[in-house]
């Protein structure tokens, strides 16, 4: 048989196949909260338009209110017969109303039904990450601002480097993620656009009011152009954009975390909340969570290339294709808001481990910049040459199997005379810290002014 919504031209049915391909109830289902939304502001719309009667928006709307109470309670028949989310609303709402639920579509077409239903789910979405971040950039603010002067190595080529504290680290990536929820502002103002009135391709000759259905559903503004309204997905694209490049930031972090956990580092302990064991070796605590945050990135740039292959050559207006954006952009979403709470809590639940830390820092000579520095200061060289008798005096520390800090004023004074004993004073892990108090340094009162800042104001301003 036909299907009854659409069907009137055609005389048989699509074959099993077609049928199953052309499906996209079980995935456009999740739109259905945004799309009751947009059946309203579109019915109430049409009544101040005196398009339809009051009579049919008072049985419209109380007809869509029941439906998405069923649905909620998992009430709902879902039927892949009808397609997708926007046919199985419209035919259940004729059950329970009857013919009034056919005069819905009027100066509506499912092309600019289906994405007024997306740009409000992925509006809703961002909202939901945004606040998610800024959960985690208080999680990682606490952290800094507890662990201010807790010192750990700083590593360039995962090499020891110089010596930073913990918090610092921490608010690098408090940085990173304010970064990305500028991203995603960005997106939503753009995406922030009404679609609605569009209708297939060309608009509609009935008298709608497009902005009566923008101030409705909180959008800015109509799209000003019917044929890229239906057709654009670049909102999406942008939002995936920045969902790759947020993923991309979390996965660097887990990736730490991984390495932190190990018996080798021993930088930090998560608890039970969010490691697991092992089937077979008993002394295993696996940071899976932080492993599968890693790995979130796949998934997510993979649904950004999706997109834009499906997308890179259709022609104005809507294809069919574009039914290919919902199932890697529901997913990509998901896994980011899921990755991101993950994230928190364990943030939140690490634990450094204080004398690990600076002992690593202390090891690999990380106060030779310092020295170098100090010569610069101090002895009035040239940086490059100073630099060069740094590198005298580390390999002589090397091959005393020693400290800096531990090598003799003699062992010093054999390679340059100048040196005096204030040069001790630079050469420990704390005043290396302290030291660095430039804008954006490391130094522990720096870090703390920081941290403060994002505790009070969670996007940095």
């Amino acid at each position: 048989m036909t299907n009854k919504m659409w069907g009137g031209r055609f005389a048989s049915g699509p074959s099993a196949i077609m049928a199953e391909i052309n499906a996209s109830i079980d995935f456009d289902r999740k739109l259905f909260a945004q799309d009751i939304a947009g059946s309203k502001a579109h019915a109430a719309m049409l009544a101040k338009q005196n398009i339809i009667s009051k009579a049919d928006l008072k049985a419209i709307h109380t007809g869509l209110d029941q439906i998405k109470t069923e649905i909620e309670t998992g009430k709902f028949k879902f039927s892949p017969a009808l397609e997708d989310i926007h046919l199985n609303i419209e035919s259940r709402l004729k059950e329970l109303i009857g013919e009034r639920a056919g005069r819905l579509h009027t100066a509506r077409s499912r092309n600019d039904q289906v994405i007024t239903d997306v740009r409000l789910f992925v509006r809703d979405a961002i909202d939901h990450i945004d606040a998610g971040l800024a959960d985690l950039q208080l999680a990682l603010a606490k952290q800094a601002e507890t662990h201010a002067a807790t010192i750990m190595p700083g590593f360039t080529h995962l090499q020891s480097a110089q010596p930073v504290t913990f918090g610092h680290h921490m608010l690098a990536y408090v940085e990173m993620l304010s970064r990305d929820r500028g991203r995603f502002s960005d997106a939503r103002k753009r995406l922030n656009e009404n679609p609605l009135g569009a209708a297939a391709l060309a608009g509609t000759s009935f008298p709608i009011d497009r902005h009566m259905t923008t101030k409705d559903l909180g959008f800015d503004q109509p799209m000003r152009n019917s044929l890229d309204a239906v057709s654009a997905r670049d909102f999406i694209l942008e939002t995936l954009a920045a969902s790759s490049i947020c993923a991309i930031h979390l996965s660097r972090l887990a990736e730490e975390i991984v390495i932190w956990c190990s018996s080798q580092f021993r930088f930090v302990k998560l608890s039970d909340k969010f490691t697991t064991g092992s089937s077979i070796m008993p002394q295993k605590r696996n940071p899976d969570a932080a492993e599968l945050i890693r790995a979130k990135p796949g998934r997510i740039i993979g649904a950004f290339t999706s997109v834009a292959i499906m997308m890179k050559g259709l022609p104005l207006a809507f294809n069919k294709d574009m039914q290919e954006d919902k199932e890697p952009t529901f997913d990509a979403l998901d896994n980011l808001a899921l990755a991101i709470a993950a994230m928190a809590g364990m943030v939140r639940d690490l634990e450094p481990n204080k004398d690990v830390l600076k002992a690593a820092a202390n090891s690999g000579y990380a106060t030779a910049t310092d020295l170098a520095d100090w010569l610069v200061q101090n002895l009035k060289i040239p940086f490059r040459d100073a630099h060069h008798v740094t590198g005298r005096i580390v390999a002589l520390a090397e091959k005393k199997s020693c400290l800096l800090s531990e090598l003799s004023l003699e062992d010093m004074q054999s390679i340059s005379s100048g040196i005096t004993k204030a040069v001790f004073k630079v050469l420990t892990v704390e005043a290396s810290v302290a030291s660095r108090t430039s804008f954006g340094g490391t130094a522990p009162v720096n870090v703390r002014r920081a941290a403060k800042r994002w505790l009070k104001f969670p996007k940095g301003k």
